[in-house]
């Protein structure tokens, strides 16, 4: 996961670069529909898996990305899905996201979009007193509605599906649980 992370961190470095020179030789038109963005998202976040597990959280979600076009991103972000599940069993897991973001404006201030891409996550477990971490990926797939308050700050509404499995490597007969976290959410996204 460590080499995940760097590779993300180097790909958005390079994004950045290139959009703060792009930035300073653009109209300022240009920069409000191309450039790089970043947002930040709260809300609700339901597990779905094993008994044990099945909870509801809270979801933080920190977010940059850079917009090709007015129809077209690439979007890397951290998540932490908080802690869930009961006494016997719980755990907590974070992770880093990296997807294309497709955007469809509808009318001058109020535009759809749809995103996919690559969860990599880890999960801290507690299960009868046996306690681990393991590392894993997943898919992700969700879908908003973006209002524009100006030209370069939005807000915006959205769900996203994750799939992930937690696998409990050192419990007796080793719990392996098949988790898809909900996330229901609004955010806020400003554009450079």
């Amino acid at each position: 996961m460590k080499n995940n992370i760097i590779t993300l961190a180097a790909i958005i470095s390079l994004v950045s670069f290139s959009t703060y020179s792009h930035a300073n030789s653009s109209n300022n038109s240009d920069v409000a529909q191309n450039g790089i963005y970043v947002g930040a998202n709260y809300g609700y976040l339901k597990v779905d898996g094993a008994d044990d597990f099945d909870d509801n959280s809270d979801v933080i979600q920190g977010l940059v990305g850079y917009r090709f076009n007015q129809y077209l991103a690439l979007e890397g972000g951290y998540i932490n899905f908080g802690d869930y599940g009961n006494n016997l069993a719980n755990a907590e897991t974070d992770g880093y996201t990296a997807g294309l973001k497709v955007m469809f404006p509808i009318v001058d201030r109020v535009e759809l979009y749809a995103k996919a891409g690559q969860l990599w996550y880890s999960t801290d477990y507690e299960v009868v007193g046996f306690s681990g971490n393991k590392d894993d990926e997943g898919v992700f797939a969700g879908a908003g509605v973006a209002f524009k308050v100006t030209d370069r700050f939005l807000i915006n509404a959205e769900y996203t599906w994750y799939d992930a499995e937690i696998n409990a490597d050192n419990v007796a007969n080793g719990a392996d649980t098949e988790t898809d976290f909900k996330q229901a959410s609004i955010g806020v996204e400003y554009r450079f």
